[in-house]
């Protein structure tokens, strides 16, 4: 992935705050409901959410910037401990072709020699694992461990993708993309494994993909486990008289009934219209009531809520002392 900062237009030095204006700002305009004709707005909608993840935590953006893990949150070769010299180090290289203060080779009985080399390379414990000779050298158990192979990589799909199931394409570090099923189900921090595209070495199996999966945020979807919570609007005579209104699901809208004096926060249940449970049932959905009151200055409205106040006065909040 590119550098986070440069994903999401801030500097260095930007201000948490910053950065979190910046990713809203990026998230709401590249999110896939917002570019339905736009194929390419998913991809960058997940680089987004990619690099929010690294400089968007104060952990990860101060590891980031020291340089200890890469722009994809992953961990960067620091050398060997101690500090020991590299294959691309002189000394190294002379040890290794007979050079000035070399030994008597890799399966010289004499003083010092390949296990001297690994001993100050990985220390003793691990060196005694190595094994030398004529027919070449290899690793025993307690020696060094193979290389990770494994990628990490997160992706990030909307609510209704989540339900669903979908097909998306991922990139990956290397530059590779791959298509990636999304099964029906997925839920927030769950991994997708693709065995054998992960990276490879000589001698090795081709490593793993491990892909995270997060969910974005919906625009008035509100996720809690396996229920969905949504704030449904009203209007002041909807909530008086009571009313049919029109309210969102995952499966498309339905008519809600209002009963007569429905105060604001009241809550109504469609049971089995939230997210799916893994045995097979889905969770509910919730509405909760926000009676809204016409925009701008309206003379009658005050008017006749000033006789209300004058003939029929009541205290709501009695109960609070």
């Amino acid at each position: 992935m590119r550098d986070p900062y440069e994903v999401l237009g801030v500097q260095r030095g930007a201000s948490a705050a910053a950065i979190k204006s910046a990713y809203r700002k990026l998230a709401k305009k590249h999110h896939p409901d917002n570019n339905r004709d736009d194929p390419k707005a998913a991809n960058r909608f997940s680089e987004v959410n990619s690099a929010n993840e690294i400089i968007g935590d104060e952990d990860k953006r101060k590891a980031f910037d020291r340089g200890e893990i890469d722009a994809d949150g992953k961990p960067k070769f620091q050398g060997f401990p101690g500090g020991g010299r590299t294959s691309s180090q002189p000394g190294f290289e002379h040890a290794f072709r007979g050079g000035p203060g070399a030994q008597q080779g890799f399966g010289g009985a004499g003083a010092g020699g390949f296990e001297d080399i690994l001993n100050s390379m990985f220390g003793g414990a691990q060196a005694r694992g190595a094994r030398g000779g004529p027919q070449g050298f290899g690793f025993e158990n307690g020696g060094m461990a193979p290389p990770d192979l494994d990628l990490a990589v997160t992706m990030t799909v909307t609510l209704e993708e989540s339900v669903k199931g979908s097909e998306k394409r991922v990139r990956l570090p290397s530059g590779k993309e791959l298509n990636v099923k999304i099964p029906a189900g997925v839920t927030a921090g769950q991994v997708i494994r693709l065995k054998g595209q992960g990276e490879s070495a000589p001698g090795h199996r081709p490593g793993d993909v491990m892909i995270t999966v997060s969910i974005a945020p919906h625009a008035y979807f509100k996720i809690d486990g396996s229920d969905l919570r949504v704030e449904l609007p009203i209007t002041l005579y909807e909530a008086v008289l009571g009313a049919k209104v029109r309210a969102p699901t995952l499966s498309g809208a339905v008519e809600l009934s209002i009963p007569k004096n429905t105060s604001s926060g009241r809550t109504f249940r469609l049971k089995g219209k939230g997210l799916p449970k893994a045995a097979g049932n889905a969770g509910d959905l919730y509405f909760i009531t926000r009676v809204m009151l016409p925009d701008g200055h309206d003379a009658e409205l005050e008017a006749l809520m000033e006789k209300w106040r004058d003939d029929k006065p009541y205290n709501p909040r009695s109960d609070l002392g």
